[in-house]
């Protein structure tokens, strides 16, 4: 007669399958957690900049859950979006693509802090199809995981997306990119604390310098005024037989002086920004009627000299068209200014730079482009142009020129894009209301 107390002993010593699988995976889980963790932690030790520092985090999560495809978006506050920052996989989405920050699958997710796991994206109604249509790429299973800290309200998601080998990305995979969301948020945080830090000290030495240009301006202003004094006393000892040789000289001269006079002023004017600016005085916008033709013709004549020199023809089109509109003057000829004098050193000899005015088809907004013939920019740079990750490609370049046209144009509730293809060309058509005030909702 088998004895029930051993039988009993027997069982409780007897191994679990199911209990032995479940600690197996836990174990698992865990190792891919802490390797998770270092891979992080040394990528914080590295210092570096915050594209270097999504890339990385995006690359690891990838590894860790062995999926095929990734992207991390941050959020624009300032247009209420989910804005790619970088993506992976066989066809990324290319950065600087925006989707609306209350659509989607990302949406959800960012205005509820809460991780989404979706085994099916198609068959799911919030998925954005529009980002796999524009890729050609698809998404079958997916998480996406809000980016932030343990506490606090999110900065924008990252998604992960179709795990590789056939299986489902799951809850074991979610808890791993939880760690790695809640490191790269605090990563993210830090790196722009850094940033904003650096910024103040630009803004401190800004001060000083803008304070000295100041000063150094007065010799340039004082010294067109007494060239053009000589000139006029030279001219009137001029014997007669010269005089009528002299002519073309004398246009020539007042000219430079002119075009002196005005840069100078120009340049005195945006300088005392730069001090407000540091003062946290930054000057209102100043409102009036103006004409984008004159406003065009004076950017013209400021770089007419060096487009001679590189032999590039600066030519308008139609701005006769164009309606009086209700705007800064001064802040739109800085914007024409940066837009013309980046296109100058791209286009060949022998290239020309147009500025075309369309015909107007409404009410309530005017639209002008800036066409030239030089080579083009490749996607990678395009897709940045006129945002917040936009990059120079000119040596010493810092791409502020292209954040001065997009704050000027943004400021009077205007929009800025572009076209252009390597070899083609580029042509960035600005959209500006025709009142003040008005925003742009095109």
């Amino acid at each position: 007669m088998p004895n029930p107390q051993l039988s009993d002993t027997t069982a409780h010593q007897m191994p679990n399958p199911e209990s032995h699988e479940a600690l197996t995976r836990l174990l698992a889980r865990r190792e891919l957690e802490i390797t998770a963790a270092r891979r992080m932690s040394e990528v914080f030790s590295q210092q570096i900049k915050l594209q270097d520092l999504l890339e990385q985090s995006l690359h690891i999560a990838l590894d860790v859950v062995n999926a095929e495809n990734g992207s991390v978006l941050l959020a624009d506050t300032d247009h209420h979006t989910l804005v790619f920052y970088h993506s992976i996989g066989e066809k990324p989405v290319p950065p600087g693509t925006a989707v609306p920050w209350h659509e989607g699958i990302a949406g959800t997710v960012f205005k509820t802090g809460i991780p989404e796991v979706v085994p099916d994206a198609q068959a799911d109604h919030r998925h954005f199809k529009k980002v796999d249509e524009a890729t050609g790429a698809v998404t079958h299973d997916m998480i996406t995981i809000p980016l932030k800290r343990w506490e606090g309200d999110p900065i924008g998601v990252i998604q992960v997306m179709n795990k590789r080998g056939g299986g489902f990305l799951g809850q074991d995979d979610l808890a791993i990119l939880t760690i790695i969301s809640a490191l790269a948020a605090a990563a993210i945080e830090h790196t722009r604390l850094v940033e904003d830090a650096k910024l103040a000290e630009v803004a401190t030495l800004m001060g000083d310098i803008a304070h000295d240009i100041k000063n150094l301006l007065m010799p340039i202003v004082c010294g067109t005024e007494i060239l053009q004094t000589e000139i006029n006393e030279l001219q009137n000892y001029l014997p007669k037989s010269e005089l009528k040789r002299a002519t073309a000289s004398r246009e020539l001269c007042d000219e430079v002086i002119a075009m002196l006079k005005d840069d100078a002023n120009r340049i005195h004017d945006r300088v005392a920004e730069i001090a407000g600016a540091v003062k946290d005085l930054s000057t209102p916008l100043d409102f009036s009627p103006c004409e984008v033709g004159w406003i065009v013709s004076n950017v013209f004549r400021s770089l007419g000299i060096l487009a001679q020199e590189k032999h590039v023809r600066l030519l308008t089109e139609n701005l006769e068209l164009l309606p009086l509109i209700v705007a800064d003057q001064r802040r739109l000829y800085t914007a024409f200014f940066n837009l013309i004098n980046n296109a100058i050193p791209e286009v060949p000899p022998g290239g020309s730079i147009t500025v075309y005015g369309h015909p107007p088809t409404s009410e309530e907004a005017i639209v002008v482009s800036v066409i030239d013939t030089g080579g083009g920019m490749p996607p990678e740079v395009r897709d940045r142009l006129f945002t917040k990750r936009s990059i120079s490609t000119k040596p010493g370049g810092t791409g502020l020129g292209t954040k001065i046209v997009k704050d000027v144009v943004e400021a009077h509730g205007g929009a800025i894009w572009v076209e252009s293809e390597l070899g083609a060309g580029t042509k960035i058509h600005i959209r500006l209301p025709r009142s003040a005030g008005e925003s742009d909702h095109s």
